[in-house]
């Protein structure tokens, strides 16, 4: 399959998580770590393929495999805090934008990749096109009201923004870590190893008591929240669309494959359209031939970006 086609298919899924993530930490899980936490364990059920792709890289590479792990781990931490302590819409597409910048830079310094000018001019593209939606008015944006409407809307503050720049140096940190881990093992067998590294990093937030009691209380049955098992599906579709992401970094550039998460935000401007569909109060007063105009050009430029990377 065409690396392009599991890396579109990688931000689908992604979008849809993403949209639960910011409903699961408001709503669910009061503590980003608890989430952090459970994802990263829940992720250690890949292990029962195990047996099949699961090989000894040596020492050197072990130790690589587990720091990629922690690095990941910490990444995903840091974008639930991000996501309990501001906006979502501008959280996401903040990361989103800024990744591919951080891997572009860390692909030129550690692997001296080379790009062609097309697609250095696609990579430009998508960039710009993510930055035009990030500045759109959030006060009458359409996409603000469906996270208002589903309860997923805060005021975004320096925190948020600080956080989400951390989440975004490690998402990048990560994919380099893991480009390499691809290049000297098999595939399967290094995602295995990364995500052996993230569940042993999570195990530090059971260091804290209150920590420990929140994490407890999501796989105790006497937790009365009747909405947890939201934490789990949305675990499965965040798993796959993880994988995904990771065999696309596998097959082509990490910063070209991080380039196309602006197809992440695209993804949730889809979907929220689909929402109005069943909501149609949502588009009251958020109509704006500004909006309009600045969402057009945004897709305009992103299309671009991806003929550009594609030919």
């Amino acid at each position: 399959m065409n690396w392009l086609l599991v890396a579109l298919s990688a931000y689908l899924l992604l979008a849809v998580a993403n949209l639960l993530d910011k409903f699961v930490v408001d709503n669910v899980l009061k503590s980003a770590k608890a989430y952090a936490f459970a994802a990263c364990v829940l992720g250690l059920l890949v292990f029962i393929i195990a047996p099949w792709f699961l090989k000894w890289p040596g020492v050197f590479l072990l130790i690589i495999n587990l720091v990629a792990g922690f690095i990941f781990a910490l990444a995903l931490w840091a974008l639930y805090e991000a996501l309990k302590r501001g906006e979502a819409a501008r959280i996401l597409v903040f990361i989103g934008g800024v990744t591919p910048v951080f891997s572009i830079i860390f692909s030129i310094l550690f692997f001296r990749e080379v790009f062609t000018y097309n697609q250095w001019l696609g990579m430009a593209f998508l960039l710009v096109g993510a930055l035009v939606i990030a500045f759109l008015p959030q006060s009458r944006s359409f996409l603000t009201r469906v996270f208002g409407k589903l309860k997923l809307i805060q005021n975004i503050g320096n925190g948020g923004i600080w956080i989400a720049l951390l989440s975004a140096l490690a998402y990048s940190l990560y994919f380099i870590v893991s480009k390499y881990t691809y290049a000297e093992q098999p595939f399967m067998s290094a995602f295995l190893w990364n995500r052996l590294g993230a569940g042993l990093f999570v195990l530090i937030f059971l260091v804290r008591a209150s920590d420990r009691k929140k994490i407890i209380s999501l796989f105790s049955q006497k937790n009365p929240n009747k909405n947890k098992w939201l934490v789990f599906v949305n675990q499965l579709l965040g798993s796959s669309g993880f994988m995904l992401q990771n065999y696309a970094i596998f097959l082509g550039s990490v910063a070209i494959v991080n380039a196309l998460q602006g197809f992440q935000y695209a993804f949730l401007l889809i979907l929220s359209a689909g929402l109005a569909l069943l909501s149609p109060k949502l588009l009251k007063n958020t109509f704006s031939w500004r909006i309009v105009l600045q969402k057009t050009v945004a897709v305009i430029l992103i299309a671009i970006g991806l003929y550009f990377i594609a030919s």
